[in-house]
């Protein structure tokens, strides 16, 4: 129901579309500015996107990125379409914590994965010794197309998973049972009835998952050596030590900014275009199976599983290992690596969490207003904002980043390398989020209980914060604390904004793996990994589940 929009929401409207034009806009802007401009006569130039186009140095990155991201996002989605329907359709033992153990192996970031699988299969490599015993077989380690393909695939499957569960809850099994009826085997039911319900789930996830690959930087840093990706030459280009053009960089960034643009909207068509309503008056349960097909779907998942959770165990046994050489651990254990994180530079773990939680106190704060006005209080001004707190989710961090580089580096806003502006590119990334799951908790509470406070003599305001707001909390407090996993899992935009005093745990686990410090670098992980766990078991505790449906 739309409400007609008093002063006090009015103004409140116009101060954060303000501030969405100074954080967001400007910045946007000004790249594109700087992307055509000619910085020797400062005229308008299309030179630099020419010199993109016409060198085979940066249109093979672009094509190398667009060649990993298809094979993963494929990978992705075919892995994770399985694990959903074997999860759902058959009784897994154990199915609650291997939901835990995938949400986990999604939640820690990409270059922790690519950093632990450097362990496991690098030229020095846990296995990778293993390997090479056997006759006729010289495996020279983990990097490259393979090394990216296969870290983007562990890592971003679970997503899949996660929204192919969800679509699976929905479908009401009753149609699974006439299929039987009629003489369906269980290829024919799934080929005919389940995948074409699950197909646009399926489709809008991959095209998700394409959008979170092709953007990723860190990986491809990490593991590709002479795979060049986009996002690496961007990164390079910027703020590379031998040269670096930012005008060129800009042109780069307007192009990365234009083709993830455009998979968002087609994931945006896709959703729109081919969904289905689907009500579960009977939800699909779990089946016995016979004795072989049940131990075979165990041995799958349960080695999937492992397989995803590797990174993580990696890095929780190595940070307690000493190093003999770098990369090269004995078999003594010891707290060293912890001694010198704390020790080092010890304001990277209250740093991490202090700008964590501010973006996520400013993130419930503004996300629950700009819920409510775009619900509640309708307008040109409350649509504009809704519309502009979408592109930090399409934008790159790594872009973000260097937006905010461009804009902020004078006065009056000379903002760089401070903590004031790495907390709020933390918050203008993830607020997308918490919109659009208030905007769904708002949208189900009647506009009616408002009304009535109203009519017994309470302000708008009050009837917001007195009513609405108590009834949406639980949903967002949930949320937030997802939120806060992600935002501390940051890289992407916090490796182009910090300074020495500002480092967070993902710039120093970046940092310490770039200098061969893996032995810092795994107890750096391991206090990431910790916290992102001990936050997703506060999330389950809160929320009474066992899953993260997205």
């Amino acid at each position: 129901m739309k409400q007609k929009s008093s002063p006090i929401w009015t103004a409140l409207a116009l101060l954060i579309l303000a501030q969405f034009i100074i954080f967001v806009v400007y910045p946007l802007v000004l790249i594109l500015y700087k992307s055509v401009i000619d910085p020797a006569t400062s005229s308008l130039t299309i030179e630099n996107f020419t010199r993109f186009f016409t060198r085979k140095y940066y249109t093979n990155t672009l094509i190398n990125s667009f060649k990993v991201t298809i094979v993963a996002t494929l990978i992705s989605a075919a892995l994770g379409l399985v694990m959903a329907y074997i999860t759902k359709q058959y009784r897994i033992a154990g199915s609650s914590g291997i939901n835990i153990a995938i949400v986990v192996s999604y939640l820690s970031p990409p270059f922790i994965g690519a950093y632990a699988w450097i362990q496991l299969l690098g030229r020095r490599g846990l296995f990778t010794g293993f390997i090479n015993m056997l006759p006729g077989v010289q495996f020279e380690g983990i990097y490259g197309f393979a090394g990216i393909v296969l870290v983007f695939s562990l890592q971003s499957f679970p997503l899949v998973y996660m929204y192919v569960c969800g679509a699976l809850e929905n479908l009401d099994n009753s149609l699974n049972e006439a299929a039987e009826s009629l003489g369906a085997n269980n290829a024919q039911r799934l080929t005919g009835i389940i995948l074409p319900l699950v197909l646009p789930t399926v489709l809008a996830s991959s095209l998700l998952v394409f959008m979170r690959v092709f953007s990723d930087f860190g990986t491809p840093m990490l593991i590709g050596e002479g795979y060049r990706t986009f996002p690496v030459v961007l990164y390079n280009q910027f703020m590379g030590e031998v040269t670096n053009d930012s005008y060129f960089a800009a042109a780069l960034c307007v192009i990365i900014v234009i083709i993830t643009m455009f998979f968002f909207f087609l994931q945006r068509y896709v959703s729109r275009r081919h969904s289905y309503a689907m009500s579960a008056l009977k939800p699909m349960a779990p089946r016995e199976q016979r004795t072989l097909p049940k131990v075979l779907c165990h041995i799958f998942v349960y080695l999937v599983v492992l397989v995803a959770l590797l990174p993580q165990i990696t890095v929780i046994v190595t940070s307690f290992l000493k190093e003999s050489t770098p990369g090269i651990y004995t078999s003594e254990l010891t707290l060293i690596n912890y001694q010198t994180i704390f020790s080092k530079n010890p304001r990277v773990i209250p740093n991490t969490y202090l700008y964590g939680l501010c973006a996520i106190a400013l993130v419930i704060v503004f996300g629950v207003l700009i819920a409510y006005l775009a619900v509640r209080r309708k307008s040109i001004i409350t649509s504009t904002v809704d519309t502009l707190t979408m592109l930090p989710y399409i934008i790159p961090g790594s872009v973000l980043g260097i937006c905010y580089l461009y804009a902020f580096a004078k006065q009056p806003l000379a903002l760089t390398g401070t903590a004031i502006i790495i907390i709020i590119a933390l918050t203008v990334r993830r607020m997308p989020y918490t919109i659009r799951s208030s905007t769904a908790i708002i949208s189900q509470i009647s506009p009616s209980t408002e009304e009535a406070a109203v009519s017994l003599g309470a302000t708008e305001m009050q009837s917001f914060y007195e009513i609405t707001l108590p009834m949406m909390m639980p949903g967002v407090i949930s949320g937030a604390i997802m939120s806060w996993v992600t935002v501390i899992s940051e890289l992407s935009s916090s490796i182009m904004l910090y300074r020495a005093s500002t480092q967070t745990l993902t710039v120093s686990v970046y940092t310490e793996v770039i200098r061969d410090c893996f032995g810092n670098a795994a107890a750096y992980s391991t206090v990431l990994t910790v916290t992102s766990v001990l936050s997703m078991l506060l999330f389950f505790k809160l929320t009474g589940r066992r899953n993260i449906s997205v």
